[in-house]
């Protein structure tokens, strides 16, 4: 039996024999947390076998990590970034994700019309200065990333120089400029609505404000139980709970990043469109419309934004602002019309884990900041893995 320690039961209820024969029944899989990963490891399970029976439970009103909280990116790495992946991970490993992530967006596009998501080819940029960890023969960095991907991408040049359209964006104080036509957006928050809508009309339950109290497994039976001592019983278990995973499991098994975001006033006449990176990934922007949204900065400090507290920093959010002020033209006046933060799901390798505990219950998390491109093909893995227990 696990309990959370940080929490109490605040009051037993007693169920009707309706809610115990229909929302509490027993399950063949509960999963928990209604994010993106969860919505998306349901779909799966019940395409492949729609005879389960399946219940997600989501302890708030929406997803409130990082699923609709994020840059709305449909992303699967910038030049700088995949460097960096290559050296934490290995080249074969970071080809192996970044397959991952393209055929993800893939899925998306396949499920889901443009408008119903607001999906946008608006092509993706990566600014690099000289400064830069990669600046010593970056020509022949883009070059061997290029052949890298090519069988994934089928293109020849994924990564092209795009200097010359820097003024015109708007942008300044970058040293080179490389573009990524493939790269896109799209609105976070109508995503995993859709997703929802499709998950629910499948036959699979949510529900939603049931936050977990204790919860016990084993290889044929789990209970999960609530903290108004609500308990449902089912033959399988999966946490899809990314950052929050280490606190409800009690084992240490994802770091938590806050992603802090701006956005700002409309800008008129605002020329830059498209997603853009910066530093490694570390500092990422798009337009939204007529105007900016900018996140990132986390490399600033990240002992202080490895927390699952959603306030934002004073510090963080002006290094945005900065960030800004120094890389738009000055013509493009603006300020800061909101800011949020979500909190992401990091591994020390980078990679997303998925599997089958020792305990007995299942896990699929940490993106490591890709969420949205990974947990597509994440779901389809650890669904695989669920239903060869079975």
């Amino acid at each position: 039996m696990e309990v959370r320690r940080d929490l109490v039961i605040l009051f037993m209820i007693s169920l009707s024999i309706w809610e115990k024969e229909s929302f509490y029944t027993p399950q063949d899989i509960v999963i928990v947390g209604a994010g993106l990963m969860g919505l998306w490891t349901a779909y799966e399970l019940k395409k492949r076998s729609p005879q389960l029976q399946i219940t997600i439970v989501e302890r708030n009103t929406t997803p409130l990590g990082a699923s609709t909280r994020n840059a709305g990116f449909a992303c699967f790495g910038s030049p700088t970034e995949l460097m960096s992946d290559m050296e934490t991970m290995g080249t074969d490993e970071m080809l192996r994700i970044v397959e991952l992530r393209y055929q993800g967006i893939e899925k998306i596009k396949s499920h889901f019309t443009e408008s119903s998501i607001d999906y946008e080819y608006c092509g993706g940029y990566e600014c690099i200065n000289q400064d830069s960890r990669y600046w010593y023969a970056f020509d022949d960095r883009v070059s061997q990333l290029n052949k890298l991907l090519k069988d994934i991408t089928g293109q020849r040049s994924i990564f092209k120089y795009a200097g010359q359209k820097m003024s015109g964006l708007g942008l300044m104080g970058f040293d080179v400029l490389v573009e990524n036509s493939s790269e896109a957006a799209l609105h976070s928050g109508k995503l995993v609505q859709a997703l929802t809508q499709l998950v629910r009309s499948s036959g699979v339950n949510i529900l939603d404000g049931f936050h977990v109290y204790s919860w016990e497994a084993d290889q044929d039976r789990s209970v999960i139980t609530s903290t108004n001592g609500i308990s449902i019983q089912s033959k399988k278990l999966v946490f899809c709970t990314n950052a929050f995973t280490d606190s409800l499991l009690n084992k240490p098994m994802v770091e938590p990043g806050r992603g802090q975001i701006i956005l700002t006033t409309p800008i008129p006449d605002l020329p830059m469109k498209g997603t853009f990176h910066f530093d490694e990934g570390f500092y990422y922007w798009r337009h939204l419309g007529d105007r900016i949204l900018l996140g990132g900065a986390r490399n600033m400090d990240f002992d202080g934004e490895q927390t699952l507290d959603m306030d934002g920093s004073e510090t963080i959010k002006n290094a945005l602002i900065d960030f800004l002020r120094r890389h738009l033209h000055p013509s493009l006046s603006f300020e800061i019309a909101d800011s949020w933060s979500g909190i992401m799901g990091f591994t020390k390798d980078k990679k997303p884990y998925q599997g089958r505990t020792e305990q007995g219950y299942y896990v699929a998390l940490a993106c490591n900041g890709m969420g949205v491109a990974l947990t597509p093909m994440i779901a389809e893995q650890i669904a695989g893995t669920v239903l060869q227990d079975f």
